[in-house]
């Protein structure tokens, strides 16, 4: 009987030996895994702040040339702003105009000109931050058909200054007179 006490001491000290050792292993894969998931956080951090890095310097290009084509146009222009915001994990852009300070909506609160000149303008900004940089040629179908007559002149004096300071070209159909300049062939 002692003998049989002996054996079964043995066995829960075996399993006991066993047991502890399984939770040195788990506790060895716990650590693993707890590094991994330090390093994993780690480099979403870094890889937020370089995307930061990158929005913010597409963010200053395309408003600047966006914000410089309106103030080109209009007396009391729009400033434009890309308002970058964190929804469902994922950055999401929102394009505003911006005017006396507040907020207004491209799309709902702003005329058909000025539309029509921010997204000339935000063409302009994609072709210019293209990279390998591509041929500055910009095809143009009636653009500008809901700008105010008063405004087209000023727009075709842009359109040249960016064609002499940028080497833009634009090839244009349109049936609006005060927008050519030029080399023009008329059909």
């Amino acid at each position: 009987m002692y003998d049989e006490i002996v054996l079964k001491i043995k066995k829960r000290k075996a399993q006991i030996d066993l047991a502890k050792s399984k939770i040195e292993d788990l506790q060895k894969q716990y650590n693993r895994a707890n590094t991994g998931l330090s390093n994993l956080n780690d480099s979403q951090e870094l890889a937020q702040i370089v995307a930061q890095g990158v929005q913010q310097k597409a963010h200053d290009r395309i408003a600047s040339v966006t914000s410089k084509c309106l103030e080109s146009i209009f007396e009391e222009p729009y400033k434009f702003q890309i308002l970058f915001e964190r929804k469902r994990g994922k950055t999401e852009a929102r394009l505003v105009f911006e005017r006396d300070g507040m907020e207004i909506d491209p799309l709902t609160a702003s005329g058909g000109g000025v539309i029509d000149v921010a997204s000339f303008a935000l063409r302009l900004s994609a072709i210019s931050l293209t990279k390998p940089h591509v041929r500055k040629i910009m095809i143009l179908d009636e653009p500008f058909r809901f700008l105010s007559a008063e405004y087209r002149p000023r727009v075709r004096d842009m359109l040249q200054e960016l064609a002499e300071e940028y080497g833009f070209q634009f090839v244009m159909v349109t049936h609006i007179e005060e927008l050519i300049c030029g080399k023009c062939i008329h059909l």
